[in-house]
């Protein structure tokens, strides 16, 4: 497929102040762009700790984990250990919402994979039942599906250290997304794997796996998005992109126009996710849930595909691309209501084979002042802080 900016007197070069937040010795990054990485008070901002990049993790990597105190010298504080972690998303490590100094992350304990409730101030652990993939705004449940297939079938997404006991049922009904009672500690089977390739089933999706990847909760916490996936004979593989009820019912084809990547909730029924679209082709389209209204955001800006979020106010989209011909990564702002596009950034990227590569995966910060990005243009992977107060706060606002 061929990208091309047709708008380029809109783009414009504003590269912005960078810190080094990991200062200590390995490794570090935090993993997807969708979930802040911060905690409510804006001191401390979580990590994982390797002492390799490079390669695969296995069952016998661990990864620390830990938060960086940006008040005291950027200094590492550990907290705990995990054995369920991948380069893009690392063990799903986020603050637990609705509580000031409790984590979650998985882990991998008695050949089962398991989440991990952690308080930072008491060190008090709490386990779940179910690994977790995505939280509840209110921290009362998440949704779950099976981190072994998903690591066989998308590597680098899923966790290394347990065989996918469904290796042999292309399409299992009793396996596929999990909702997880977190107060009550109970899960419950609420799609399976069968039951998403019967509804408007495909003939290419005979005789292969599927899967399902990429889960987020609506900030109501009534419905969820999530990708169904299944491999092809040339290796790659096709995307479908619905949404449901928490409970699983009510399911809505979002987008079955052979691909959807990276997406995020900007509103109680608004996804923001770039997609291909066959009316209209690739694109960061603003999708409206249960409908097929779609908004093309930043029409002729964009050259490719991008970890997209929303600012608070809905006035900056936040994304980045993935290495250009001179192995370049950008990270990109844009700014909706005018339709220009801000460069604000621009990082090197040592050519790891690609479920080890170190995605930006730009964040917000929780006040909007800042970006977080994972990077590896220093020759290790480590966590940055972009100042973007002089450009989307320029207003005062």
């Amino acid at each position: 497929m061929k990208f091309e900016i047709t708008k380029p007197e809109n783009v414009r070069e504003k590269i912005l102040p960078v810190r080094k937040l990991s200062m200590s010795e390995g490794n570090h990054f935090f993993g997807y762009f969708d979930k802040y990485q911060e905690d409510v008070s804006g001191r401390y901002a979580l990590a994982h700790e390797t002492d390799f990049v490079g390669r695969q993790p296995t069952a016998k990597d661990k990864a620390v984990i830990g938060m960086i105190d940006m008040k005291d010298g950027n200094k590492f504080i550990k907290l705990a250990e995990t054995k369920a972690f991948c380069w893009q998303q690392g063990s799903m490590l986020q603050w637990l919402p609705g509580e000031k100094a409790k984590i979650i992350f998985n882990d991998r304990k008695d050949g089962k994979y398991i989440s991990r409730i952690y308080d930072v101030v008491t060190g008090k652990e709490r386990e779940l039942c179910m690994p977790v993939y995505c939280l509840s705004a209110d921290g009362s449940f998440a949704m779950g599906l099976n981190f072994s297939r998903l690591d066989k079938e998308r590597p680098g997404y899923g966790y290394a250290g347990i065989p996918d006991p469904f290796e042999n049922n292309d399409h299992p009904d009793n396996d596929g997304i999990y909702f997880v009672d977190i107060r009550n500690n109970t899960s419950k089977l609420v799609i399976s794997l069968d039951e998403i390739v019967k509804i408007q089933h495909l003939p290419s999706m005979e005789n292969y796996k599927s899967w399902f990847n990429h889960m987020l909760i609506s900030p109501d916490n009534k419905r969820f998005a999530f990708f169904h996936r299944w491999r092809q004979p040339n290796g790659w593989h096709l995307t479908r992109m619905f949404t449901a009820n928490v409970d699983g019912s009510e399911i809505y084809p979002l987008n079955l126009d052979d691909m959807s990547s990276h997406y995020t909730w900007c509103g109680d029924d608004k996804i923001i996710c770039f997609a291909n679209r066959r009316a209209t082709g690739w694109g960061n389209y603003l999708f409206t849930d249960k409908t097929q209204k779609t908004e093309i955001i930043g029409e002729g800006l964009f050259n490719g595909d991008g970890h997209c979020s929303y600012s608070k106010d809905g006035k900056w989209m936040l994304t980045d691309t993935y290495p250009d011909t001179e192995k370049i990564r950008t990270l990109i702002l844009l700014d909706i209501e005018n339709g220009i596009r801000y460069n604000i950034g621009r990082f090197y990227s040592v050519e790891w084979f690609a479920p080890c590569r170190c995605d930006l995966h730009p964040r917000w910060s929780r006040d909007n002042k800042t970006v977080f990005i994972d990077s590896s243009h220093e020759g290790e992977r480590q966590i940055y802080a972009v100042d973007v107060s002089s450009l989307v706060w320029r207003n005062g606002k």
